[in-house]
């Protein structure tokens, strides 16, 4: 679960929250009528329902899967390098040791789709170029769909805000129509539905869509970098490099942080016999 995305939604609602309702002038200072009167549904209508409406028209395939994407976004650690460099590791010792065939008892126990076709396409003796070929354009074209779904988010990111003054218009316009003296009693309402459409543009845009293109982007940067670690490792295991070596290849692929955990984590078995040897002697 990505929890520090639910603490930063649910901080952002809460300080907005405690913004409008706080007041040091009153006693006690939180006024719950103050959160009465950010709640308006003519600007609810049009904020929110408006701006679905356009990503629902601009992606009407994409939009369908909406909670997909945010099962998607809330998943954390789906694709951890450190754990395909450790199988990608192993599946060179067993090909060392047994042959390329070997590996495809291994390949039928993947649950990533990408592995397991990266992994058959050597044990079916296929031209290298031709492998790296069609797992490099997997990648491109996953990366494409990924991107587009970001769009999406970002399209309604933009629009929310749109129609915030769409809102705003909407309200002047009627309260401008009421001066003349002929309806000063909706004067206030029509300036508040000019203000409200407003608020309800920003938080919609940089609360809900903006933090869901950004976790989605972050996600999108995490499989692709494994994959692009799967290929490598998978052309290496073709053409026969030692074990040893396509780890340290690898972890290249990674920050020095996690690398420094890879290798802390591969290292451990050899440094605990190491360090029963020197007692014994």
């Amino acid at each position: 679960m990505n929890i520090m995305y639910l603490i930063g939604i649910l901080l952002a609602i809460f300080f907005t929250l405690f913004g409008i309702a706080f007041d040091a002038t009153a006693s006690p200072p939180i006024v719950l009528v103050n959160l009465i009167n950010f709640f308006d549904v003519p600007s609810i209508l049009i904020v929110v329902c408006g701006t679905f409406a356009v990503v629902i028209a601009c992606y009407p395939k994409l939009a369908k899967s909406m909670p997909a994407h945010l099962k998607i976004m809330l998943r954390a650690k789906a694709f951890d390098p450190n754990s395909y460099v450790d199988q990608l590791v192993e599946l060179a010792q067993i090909a060392r040791k047994n042959g390329l065939l070997a590996l495809e008892e291994k390949a039928n126990e993947q649950t990533d789709p990408f592995f397991k076709q990266a992994i058959m396409l050597i044990v079916d003796a296929n031209d290298p170029d031709r492998v790296r070929s069609i797992l490099d354009n997997d990648i491109e074209q996953t990366s494409a769909r990924h991107q587009e779904v970001v769009a999406m988010y970002e399209r309604g990111s933009n629009a929310a805000p749109a129609f915030g003054m769409i809102g705003t218009l909407i309200g002047l316009i009627n309260m401008l129509k009421g001066l003349d003296g002929a309806d000063m009693e909706s004067l206030g309402p029509n300036m508040s539905v000019a203000l409200v459409t407003t608020f309800y543009g920003s938080v919609l845009a940089h609360v809900i869509f903006n933090p869901i293109a950004a976790n989605l982007t972050a996600r999108d940067e995490e499989e692709i970098l494994c994959r692009q670690i799967v290929v490598e490792g998978i052309m290496a295991i073709q053409s026969g490099e030692n074990p040893k070596f396509l780890r340290e290849r690898l972890l290249t692929f990674m920050k020095q942080k996690q690398r420094d955990g890879a290798e802390e984590g591969g290292a451990q078995p050899n440094e605990g016999k190491k360090g029963k040897k020197a007692k014994k002697k």
